[in-house]
């Protein structure tokens, strides 16, 4: 089973709506995920608009896709440079510590994810 930052079991993200790059509701990647899409988070408003700036759009449904449009409070599985992105941008949203996988660490310090942790 993959490990989360904590080195403990990674624990599903979200399954309303359903995330993770293969919609089974984990933050778990794989050789054809190039986005790398391991950060567990829970949005809101400032991390969707700057997500659509930047040219992201995580708000708008996409039925087709079987996308339903994110709302804050929704938590979903973000690419690790996206997060990261967002956290030099000052609009990085709060983080499920066990539910991002280990692998975001070879990307993001686990001090800067424990500051934006959601408390559990």
């Amino acid at each position: 089973m993959a490990k989360n930052v904590l080195g403990a079991d990674l624990q599903d993200c979200s399954h309303e709506p359903l995330t993770g790059f293969f919609r089974d509701g984990c933050c778990h990647t794989g050789a054809d995920d190039v986005g790398l899409h391991l950060v567990c988070a829970e949005m809101t408003e400032e991390f969707l608009a700057f997500s659509k700036h930047v040219g992201n759009d995580l708000s708008t449904p996409h039925p087709e896709w079987g996308f339903p449009g994110l709302r804050p409070g929704n938590r979903w599985c973000l690419c690790a440079l996206r997060w990261r992105e967002a956290l030099e941008a000052g609009v990085a949203p709060r983080v499920v510590l066990e539910s991002t996988h280990i692998s975001t660490l070879e990307f993001i310090d686990l001090e800067d994810l424990e500051k934006h942790a959601v408390d559990s």
